[in-house]
């Protein structure tokens, strides 16, 4: 199951175009609430390690960080800032990728605030959802975006 799920995220990262290139613009992150906390311990470890800087007001944020997307995520941001984006007009060769609404465990995706585009996602499945473990898996994923991130 969990070689599936791991399957399952690096062929969507790849029909999605994701890229470390695409984050190059983001210096700053709101985070959403998360299972287990996971939020207040990557906003620990996203500032203690200089990744990215994290802001408390969503309206001064480039990307938002969130652990699901689909219609609860749209919501949320239509919460946060107004209405969707104006979906621009597709073309005959544009490719979707339908992708569960509901949150998948290990599973974090950052957004481009304007656009609500998913920039890049980590996978990183918790063995339980202890504080310490939590951490650990913060440390996990703030490393792998500073990487992307240092990347560009």
């Amino acid at each position: 199951m969990m070689k599936s799920m791991k399957l399952y995220v690096a062929l969507l990262a790849a029909a999605l175009g994701l890229s470390a290139a695409d984050i190059g613009d983001a210096k700053t992150v709101y985070l959403l609430p998360m299972a287990n906390g996971l939020d207040q311990f990557l906003a620990m470890r996203l500032t203690s390690g200089n990744v990215i800087q994290v802001v408390t007001d969503a309206k001064k944020a480039d990307v938002i960080l969130s652990d699901r997307i689909g219609a609860g995520l749209d919501q949320r941001l239509d919460d946060l800032y107004g209405n969707a984006p104006a979906a621009s007009v597709a073309s005959d060769d544009t490719k979707f990728v339908s992708v569960p609404v509901s949150r998948a465990r290990g599973t974090v995706f950052l957004i481009d605030r304007k656009t609500r585009s998913v920039l890049w996602s980590a996978y990183q499945l918790p063995k339980n959802a202890s504080p310490a473990e939590m951490n650990h898996i913060a440390d996990k994923i703030a490393g792998k975006l500073g990487k992307d991130l240092k990347g560009k």
